[in-house]
């Protein structure tokens, strides 16, 4: 990861990767499914993703080995997404992270009501 000031900081590294605005999220859909994934229902899942972010976001996942990514050769060809072992044990660590966020969404929405901040 070239653009890394710390490249060999397996903090700074990984979680740049996979703490930016979509990553999770992708993940945790694909969590919450029991079976694979289309490109389009995720597209559905999560609306306010552009394509072009989704496609780039499911590629950097996929080359760091949290998602796979499989071609069926069909007309028209289907490709579907599912966690890997890895991407798995990722979420079972961030599982309280995502919990705490959940339970105090209310609290902070109504802070930043309170305080004028946006949403």
């Amino acid at each position: 990861m070239g653009e890394t000031l710390f490249p060999n900081c397996p903090v700074r590294n990984i979680l740049a990767r996979v703490g930016d605005k979509w990553s999770l999220l992708l993940m945790h859909q694909l969590l919450h499914h029991t079976e694979a994934m289309r490109f389009s229902e995720l597209q559905k899942a999560i609306p306010d993703i552009s394509q072009k972010v989704l496609t780039t976001t499911l590629r950097t996942l996929e080359s760091d080995g949290f998602v796979v990514r499989t071609v069926y050769p069909e007309v028209p060809p289907r490709t579907e997404y599912t966690l890997t072992p890895r991407a798995l044990s990722f979420m079972e660590a961030c599982r309280p992270m995502v919990k705490w966020a959940i339970d105090n969404f209310g609290d902070i929405m109504r802070d930043r009501a309170k305080n004028g901040t946006k949403a």
